[in-house]
């Protein structure tokens, strides 16, 4: 899978703009344990990562952007009323894409010609 730049900067925008909001962050089950879903503060966001402080045992941690698009954590923010599920855009598989062209329509996107809508696949535009 391909991420790409503008989504991860645009994700961090969003959590930037929500420090010290209330969310809740939903790791999946390790070999071990059961999933958790706990309550935290975003502290701070960096280039690559946000930081978050866990309420009930006063904990810091941090997760990368890309945990997010690739669903190894799930994040909810608090609205003032409930959690909302963060919204993280799919990310597109180019590789698959390109793999469901057809020849004549890979050269022409290599090549710079047009491609039609109505010329793609189902599904890819």
């Amino acid at each position: 899978m391909g991420i790409y730049k503008a989504e991860i900067a645009n994700m961090r925008k969003n959590i930037g703009e929500n420090v010290g909001q209330k969310i809740i962050i939903k790791e999946p089950a390790g070999k071990r344990s059961k999933p958790e879903e706990r309550e935290a503060t975003i502290e701070r966001t960096y280039k690559d990562y946000f930081m978050v402080r866990f309420d009930q045992v006063n904990r810091v941690s941090s997760y990368n952007y890309t945990d997010l698009f690739m669903k190894t954590v799930q994040v909810s923010m608090f609205d003032g009323n409930e959690y909302i599920p963060l919204d993280i855009p799919d990310v597109a598989d180019r590789k698959n894409k390109l793999h469901k062209l057809s020849p004549e329509q890979v050269e022409g996107k290599i090549m710079g010609k047009p491609i039609a809508d109505s010329e793609l696949p189902a599904g890819i535009a």
